[in-house]
């Protein structure tokens, strides 16, 4: 049984969840949602978001800033005062559980940096290892809902088939996500544009295959480009 059985998801609640293009349509997609139901850019002047994961991009109105693209936090219905993933259900206190019990909304279509988590490749090699997950990621004056793993991982805990498979994906989807960071970066549009960026070029991500000739062309060009159209106000 892994940590996160019966946990109060210290996690989901302590940390700005990074996502991807791919995490971000796929929410929208199973759950039926808007980009601005569940998505807010959080300010990452430090790198402490993003980390090695997700790229920074910036926006018209605040063309010197790093952002990182985020799921929303929203202010917990059981434990006033503290924040948590929007997508995080809660549950009551209990006796032995003081902060109850949480699970993930959309499990199924979860990001991948939840999937992953606390999982590395090892260097140089296909080998899934555990990175070591402190005892809290906020300060202890924020509180001890915001504790995390209540015990230590350990290598029974990581499916053997699904957790590298996991990192693959991740890897693979971060990777293309720093490609289409490039291609925004370049003009920094409106963010009120993003949506409809994300849209158009994962859209083109499967095509017709290309001859040979073709092939050699375009193998150094991007598969997309920015949307044309002038940057509008900022969002809200």
């Amino acid at each position: 049984m892994s940590p996160c059985s019966g946990c109060h998801a210290g996690c989901c609640r302590s940390f700005a969840i990074p996502v991807t293009g791919a995490d971000i349509l796929r929410i929208a997609r199973s759950e039926s949602l808007s980009f601005w139901d569940f998505i807010v850019r959080w300010e990452d002047s430090s790198g402490s978001i993003a980390g090695n994961y997700v790229p920074h991009f910036y926006f018209a109105d605040e063309p010197r800033t790093p952002f990182a693209i985020c799921l929303k936090q929203v202010e917990s219905q059981q434990f006033s005062g503290t924040r948590r993933c929007r997508f995080l259900d809660e549950s009551a206190p209990e006796p032995g559980k003081p902060f109850g019990t949480a699970r993930c909304g959309i499990y199924g279509s979860r990001p991948s940096a939840c999937r992953v988590f606390p999982t590395r490749f090892e260097s140089n090699s296909p080998l899934v290892v555990l990175n070591q997950v402190p005892e809290r990621a906020l300060p202890e004056s924020a509180g001890a809902i915001y504790q995390l793993c209540p015990r230590e991982w350990t290598p029974r805990d990581v499916d053997i088939i699904d957790g590298p498979q996991d990192l693959a994906v991740a890897r693979y989807e971060a990777d293309f996500f720093q490609q289409v960071a490039a291609v925004w970066n370049r003009q920094v549009l409106d963010w009120k544009l993003f949506p409809d960026f994300l849209e158009a070029v994962y859209s083109d991500r499967v095509r017709e295959a290309q001859p040979v000739q073709a092939r050699e062309e375009v193998r150094e060009t991007l598969p997309f480009a920015a949307p044309a159209g002038k940057p509008r106000r900022r969002a809200a």
